[in-house]
């Protein structure tokens, strides 16, 4: 089990980088998380969902992914509530205190998936979530220690040193555990770091005097990396050449699966801005409203940002608009929420951009699928996944057929795409036939798949090169 000394020490792209490497020597290895909270998920090869990080951990150990590497992912509504999924399918809508009375009855979901796993496989990673320095999240624990000691499983720590302080971080973590916490631990790695490692080594020489424990590996930074970003937003695009595409995203406070915007990111040709909270909607070529787990709280404060008129300007302007799932739903005309599925029941009126109304219901919708955009749209192909709680109904024509049905909303003037479908830009047929139709006629597409395996395979030669290999191996 990876565990860090933060969130964002590096473990989930430790345990990518693990799972190649596993993989590389002939062994059959998996993922494993027992509890995420994330908004970016994916729908698995069984049909259920799990956060996406799991979903790309999977492609890394070369097998196909499965709910049982995630049974429990959490989806913030708002600060203090979330929608609670167990083993991919929709279990229950809770405030935070109510899941922490819920966890010590999925410890036994949770353990129960591990076993299946580990009766699958030749050996299972597992990835903690957040530091399980946490003392006060510590009883009925099933993301880190707590689960570590359920199954009888050896413990990997990681630091990142890019931030500063890590040779504390690591020694006030251990201090925080347990005496049979710490004897869990057999071994410590440091991630991301620049610089001379012989500048380093006294340090790492004090850290294993000071706990005891080895340090089996020491990461350097890698920049670069194609890997679907667990939660984080990524990071502002620097260059040093005019954009010939802009393309504009509000940044709502539960924004989901923003992912989809990745294959836009990385064409060098096209600058994506995410737009925060405060900052005026800048002038774009395109707007993208992405996905949202709370989508008419997240419509009002798009209203009191005063992006609604922004995007009323962007349009009288000749820009165009698309919105995937959430975004679909805030561009029709009303959201009807009968049974407070994201939070208090009741309606709010939409932008009024499609003729479009959607209500959301109980069951949520969860499918990969193979597509092709309309007609008007060059009819390009693609690959994609449906992950919402509500149904769309109206009369705009649509923007692509899926399973041989119509999918979608394209406006009578051509301006305004909406689609419940997750990905569509990771299709390079599809991305270039977007770009085209949104105003950047000559673009090609970016081949997202390609690129995110390149960057598997260049983590797993660092993991090799740099990891105590034959000491994690005795472990399985």
């Amino acid at each position: 089990m990876v565990q860090g000394t933060c969130s964002g020490a590096g473990k989930s792209t430790l345990v990518a980088g693990l799972c190649r490497a596993l993989a590389r020597r002939g062994k059959k290895v998996a993922p494993f998380k027992p509890q995420n909270m994330s908004l970016n998920s994916a729908v698995a090869a069984d049909g259920g969902e799990i956060a996406r990080a799991q979903a790309l951990q999977a492609q890394a150990a070369r097998a196909a992914p499965r709910t049982d590497m995630n049974p429990v992912l959490l989806k913030p509504s708002s600060d203090t509530r979330a929608q609670i999924v167990v083993s991919g399918r929709p279990f229950a809508e809770l405030e935070a205190g109510g899941y922490q009375a819920l966890k010590p009855r999925l410890l036994a979901e949770v353990v129960a998936a591990f076993e299946r796993l580990r009766a699958a496989f030749d050996a299972v990673i597992v990835e903690g979530a957040g530091s399980p320095a946490e003392v006060n999240l510590r009883a009925g624990d099933i993301a880190n220690m707590g689960f570590a000691e359920a199954v009888d499983c050896p413990v990997l720590l990681v630091a990142d040193i890019d931030r500063g302080g890590a040779l504390a971080h690591v020694v006030g973590t251990l201090a925080c555990l347990s005496g049979s916490e710490r004897e869990r631990v057999a071994g410590l790695v440091i991630n991301r770091f620049r610089g001379e490692l012989a500048l380093l080594q006294p340090g790492l020489e004090w850290l294993e005097r000071e706990t005891g424990k080895p340090v089996l590996g020491v990461l350097p930074y890698l920049g670069g990396l194609v890997l679907d970003a667990e939660d984080a937003l990524p990071e502002k695009q620097l260059s040093n050449e005019e954009p010939a595409f802009r393309v504009a995203v509000p940044v709502y406070p539960r924004i989901s699966n923003h992912t989809d915007l990745d294959a836009l990111r990385l064409h060098p040709g096209v600058e994506v801005r995410f737009v925060g909270p405060g900052e005026p909607l800048p002038g774009a070529d395109l707007v993208v409203l992405a996905g949202s787990k709370n989508v008419r709280a997240d419509l009002d404060f798009m209203r009191q940002q005063g992006w609604d008129e922004a995007l009323s300007r962007h349009l009288r302007y000749g820009g165009r608009l698309i919105g995937l799932c959430g975004g679909m739903q805030m561009l029709g005309a009303w959201i009807h929420d009968p049974q407070g599925v994201e939070g208090s029941a009741g309606s709010t009126p939409g932008l009024a951009l499609l003729k479009l109304e959607t209500t959301l219901e109980a069951h949520k919708q969860l499918r990969n699928f193979e597509g092709a955009l309309c007609a008007e749209l060059g009819a390009a192909r693609f690959a994609g996944y449906e992950i919402h709680m509500g149904i769309s109904r109206g009369s705009e024509r649509p923007a692509a057929i899926v399973n041989g049905e119509p999918e979608g909303a394209l406006s009578a003037d051509g301006r305004i795409l909406a689609t419940y479908v997750h990905g569509l830009f990771d299709s390079p047929a599809a991305c270039a036939a977007l770009l085209k139709w949104a105003g950047f006629g000559v673009a090609s597409g970016v081949d997202l798949a390609a690129l995110r395996e390149q960057s598997i395979e260049r983590l797993a030669d660092c993991v090799e090169a740099n990891i105590d290999l034959k000491a994690l191996e005795g472990f399985f």
